[in-house]
């Protein structure tokens, strides 16, 4: 099961790597519950249509930026995860922890980030 949670969450990960609202979407088709909510220290997206306009605002802000995993873990539905994050040139800009809460079906209703902000 945390196998099957990992590869959910690293679907989860690409999706902001993608460069368009579209490729974001096939991303979270096989990742994210319609009605999932995501939250950090700035924004927070309710369901895939806020989500994939905040992933388009991050882009305007780092073009060509990502996340890369460095660890995790799960159990019971639920996953920590320590990152990286990653400009389009491959320089690591910034790191953080996200927490993730899962659905029976195995999919993410909730994605909490949290990271320094500078403020």
């Amino acid at each position: 099961m945390n196998h099957d949670i990992q590869q959910t969450w690293e679907h989860y990960v690409s999706s902001w790597k993608a460069a368009t609202p579209e490729a974001a979407r096939a991303a979270f088709a096989r990742s994210l519950d319609p009605r999932c909510v995501y939250t950090d220290p700035l924004t927070q997206a309710r369901g895939w249509d806020e989500l994939a306009a905040a992933m388009q605002q991050f882009h305007a802000q780092v073009p060509g930026g990502h996340f890369v995993t460095t660890y995790f873990l799960a159990h019971h539905g639920k996953s920590i995860a320590r990152w990286n994050m990653v400009g389009g040139d491959g320089a690591i800009l910034g790191d953080g922890i996200s927490y993730g809460e899962y659905s029976d079906a195995g999919m993410l209703v909730a994605m909490t980030g949290f990271f320094e902000t500078g403020a």
